[in-house]
């Protein structure tokens, strides 16, 4: 996106790292000559870190440039130059400058990748990080947590940085606002492609978190511009601003599944940013709002199917005298010019009321402060198909006004208001993701400071034209709402090229066994009918596809007892696909299973028109092990003892084992003890997951083992689909209990002999804060 900011004038004054000045370069090759170089930089000199990879290296760049002359920290050529292994930077001084460095292949042995902070004396100001690349430097570990970047100190900078794969605990970027040498920050954030961040399970998953409960009423001043959050999925919080007077404007949340949050602090500006959707997910959000004194303006909303904490604009209720660390009432916050196109339900307000959990929550933890003096104003909504719920209210909404805003469709929500606006208009599409109205819709509401929002989303004026939305016309014919190119170093193009499977034919064991070895991600192997004898433990740690012969009889694996290892063990980045398998085993080792520990990223397990039988388990994983999908569809899973085992993270932290688990038209017989066991612990309102699809299955004789009391649990898990199932003679008192309040409930299964489902309305849980 073009824009014009004001953004350039306050870098020029601010930060100013000019570059036409006359520079010492200095050439090393290794950590001894890197130190020796640091230790004696001078004001204009640029160290060059020499091509190849740095390993197990703790960069340390501490020196005191000026503002015509900083010191700089480069290489000989940009993506020769990699740090790998246990490696990290800390910044000390002032007008330091790094330029180019790229982090791959490893973690940090500290609490960041790069850390704007030596230590609590030596701290960078007027410092710069640019052309940067962080890549897959995550921890062995899920829950080891750490930072990517952590700002310290004041007008630092991070600009042109592509930053992805991140799956361990902690905020990809972290500012800290501890102490009044860390206050007042002035900290630019611009330029950057926030890559994909991968579902943690959990909390703790931020792309950015800008301060902390304990320093939220602490002055900011951060500014957010110009960045892409490509599918940025850790969490429900995609930004987490925490602190005050910080400015959001002109990124794009291009498919990422959670929100702008404002989750402490107040007076932040969000203007002009773009967030897209699609038709595909109902995890994608846009903004929520807590607090007080916010202005929410210019800013596109396109295919958002979201609701409640990830509803395209969520407006909190409050608690009453709220800690630091909870919920203030949402006051004084204005959200005008803003555009929603098919969005379906645009506005949820008293987001988060819990009036009615009383008897399973202290009175500190009831949210029952409705929004006050809150201004909706001149924002457009326009969907192509009717959709008449514009506003979804989980409270009394008396504390918000509506001022000429316009919809296409009639407004039959339960809150009826005359400054919501039924009017037939036309919009058309300009490229991709970007529809306007055909003519400006000009009766605009001019409220107080009104005056200050001079331009819309594309920096047209808006005290020439006036129009209500985002956008006012006219726009140029090629206007985009993003560009890829302008985000991140020029120098590194973080799309893969895809690559075209191949089909490898196996006979043997020992064909079965080498294939294996040799695939790449993406590979499929095709097994001839037959019986395949294996012993070992059969690793995944790339994307393969087994699966029988087309139109032949199904191969059958069948694994000895002589090993107690998984028949196949999942790896990190692992995914197996297994179609139209009779996959045997003994009850000494489990179908799959997890590694034991390092688990650093998600793997995937996909089930289809299979047979597995004789196993111990049918899954069973470690804990801080983590799934981004298990499915099981048209398969036959018989005479094992326990079946899916999602269950191993009991500290009660809002973690749980996997995101997604479909269970669909598919049977389970002779299963001793619990078929499903799929728990999420600890009161977190934020950790909106696990999700549950359980319809079309058969259950008969199962739950058979003493102490087997639940058929399928899924305590703590939030979205439960459970339809359509049929249980025959199962030795169980329930078949399930599910969570009412989350909307959970059993729809056209048929019971014989089994237990019952029971709903339990509210469930009481550990707190977690």
């Amino acid at each position: 996106m073009k824009y014009f900011l004001l953004l350039f004038t306050l870098l020029s004054s601010s930060l100013n790292f000019s570059q036409e000045v006359s520079r010492k370069e200095i050439l090393v090759q290794n950590i001894t000559e890197f130190n020796s170089a640091v230790s004696s930089a001078k004001p204009g000199e640029n160290i060059i870190m020499a091509s190849g990879v740095w390993k197990d290296v703790e960069l340390i760049f501490k020196g005191n440039g000026t503002k015509d002359q900083p010191i700089s920290l480069s290489v000989e050529e940009k993506g020769k130059v990699t740090i790998e292994g246990k490696s990290s930077l800390k910044l000390a001084g002032e007008y330091l400058i790094v330029d180019g460095l790229y982090f791959k292949n490893g973690f940090t042995p500290s609490n960041s990748v790069i850390q704007f902070k030596v230590d609590n004396d030596n701290i960078a100001n007027h410092s710069r990080v640019t052309n940067c690349v962080i890549e897959n430097f995550t921890q062995p570990s899920r829950d080891v947590q750490d930072h990517w970047i952590e700002f310290w100190g004041r007008n630092n900078q991070l600009d042109h940085c592509y930053i992805a794969g991140k799956s361990n605990s902690g905020p990809t970027l972290r500012v800290f606002l501890k102490g009044n040498e860390n206050i007042n920050t002035h900290h630019q954030i611009i330029n950057n492609y926030f890559g994909p961040r991968p579902r943690k399970g959990g909390p703790h998953g931020e792309t950015l978190q800008i301060g902390s409960s304990e320093t939220s009423m602490t002055p900011a001043y951060v500014n957010v511009a110009e960045n892409l959050f490509y599918r940025c999925n850790g969490e429900v919080e995609i930004i987490s601003s925490k602190s005050n007077f910080n400015q959001f404007s002109h990124n794009v949340f291009f498919e990422s599944e959670g929100s702008l949050v404002l989750r402490h602090g107040n007076y932040a500006t969000i203007d002009g940013n773009v967030f897209i959707g699609n038709d595909n997910s109902e995890f994608i959000g846009g903004i929520r709002v807590i607090n007080t004194g916010h202005w929410i303006t210019n800013n596109y909303f396109y295919k958002l199917k979201g609701s409640e904490f990830r509803s395209p604009l969520a407006v909190m209720n409050g608690i009453p005298k709220s800690p630091l660390n909870r919920y203030n009432q949402v006051t004084d916050v204005v959200a005008a010019f803003n555009t929603y196109v098919n969005c379906i339900s645009p506005w949820h307000f008293s987001v988060g009321s819990n009036v009615d959990k009383s008897e399973v929550l202290p009175a500190t933890e009831i949210r029952s402060a409705r929004p006050e003096r809150v201004l909706l104003a001149n924002n457009l909504i326009y969907n192509d198909k009717e959709q008449n719920f514009p506003i979804v209210a989980y409270d009394t909404v008396d504390g918000v006004r509506f001022k000429n805003n316009i919809s296409n469709s009639i407004n039959k929500s339960e809150v009826q208001d005359k400054g919501i606006i039924t009017k037939d208009f036309k919009i058309k599409k300009i490229s991709d993701y970007l529809y306007v109205p055909v003519e400006n819709l000009t009766e605009v509401y001019s409220g107080f400071d009104f005056e200050k929002i001079q331009e819309d989303i594309f920096g047209t004026n808006r005290t020439e034209i006036k129009s209500i939305g985002a956008v006012s016309l006219p726009v140029e014919k090629d206007q985009r709402l993003f560009e890829l190119s302008e985000y991140g170093p020029d120098w590194y193009t973080p799309v893969k090229e895809s690559k075209k499977s191949k089909i490898f034919k196996v006979s043997t064991t020992d064909e079965l066994l080498e294939v294996l070895q040799k695939t790449a991600s993406e590979d499929i192997i095709e097994v001839k009918s037959g019986t395949y004898k294996l012993e070992v433990s059969i690793p995944i740690n790339k994307k393969i596809s087994i699966r029988s012969e087309k139109g032949k009889k199904k191969a059958i694996l069948q694994f000895s007892e002589s090993n107690s290892s998984p028949a196949f063990e999942m790896n990190p980045e692992g995914a197996l696909k297994m179609e139209n398998i009779i996959l045997k085993g003994t009850k000494n080792r489990d179908a799959f299973g997890t590694l034991k520990e390092n688990m650093s990223s998600a793997y995937n397990l996909w089930i289809d028109n299979s047979e597995i039988s004789g196993f111990k388990n049918l899954l069973k994983v470690s804990q801080r092990s983590f799934a981004d999908t298990i499915s099981i569809a048209n398969s036959t899973i018989k005479d094992l003892q326990s079946g899916i085992n999602l269950a191993e993270e009991t500290d009660d932290k809002g973690e749980y084992n996997a995101e997604f688990v479909y269970i669909t038209n598919s049977n389970f017989s002779n299963i001793k003890e619990e078929v499903l066991n799929y728990y999420r612990g600890g009161y977190d309102e934020s950790t909106i997951g696990g999700n549950l699809i359980l319809t079309g299955n058969t259950f008969k004789n199962s739950g058979t083992s003493e102490n087997t009391e639940i058929l399928l649990k899924t305590r703590g898990i939030v979205n439960v689909v459970f339809s359509d199932n049929s249980f025959i003679d199962n030795s169980v008192k329930y078949i399930a209990i599910l969570w009412g309040e989350k909307g959970q409930k059993p729809e056209n299964n048929s019971i014989k002999n089994s237990g019952e489902i029971k709903i339990e309305e509210n469930l009481k849980q550990k707190l977690m804060y």
